[in-house]
């Protein structure tokens, strides 16, 4: 499972939006803006690579293992 180690949380989040339902600018906006950023960008720098990322060495394994074998 890839992950990103930004995180953010907003106290009190109901009162931190306007009538049209949009954030108040804010410093928890502002660090709302950058951990979407960043999960945008890491959305880019892993997509399409998801043969590479999600392949772990316990399925292969036991895929292997279920392969019979046959004589030479």
């Amino acid at each position: 499972m890839v992950t990103i180690a930004n995180q953010s949380s907003v106290a009190k989040a109901c009162q931190e939006f306007d009538e049209a339902g949009r954030m108040k600018p804010s410093a928890y906006y502002e660090r709302v803006v950058d951990v979407m950023e960043e999960r945008v960008r890491f959305t880019l720098l892993t997509r399409d690579r998801s043969a590479c990322l999600t392949t772990r060495y316990g399925e292969r394994k036991k895929a292997a293992e279920a392969v019979p074998v046959t004589a030479i």
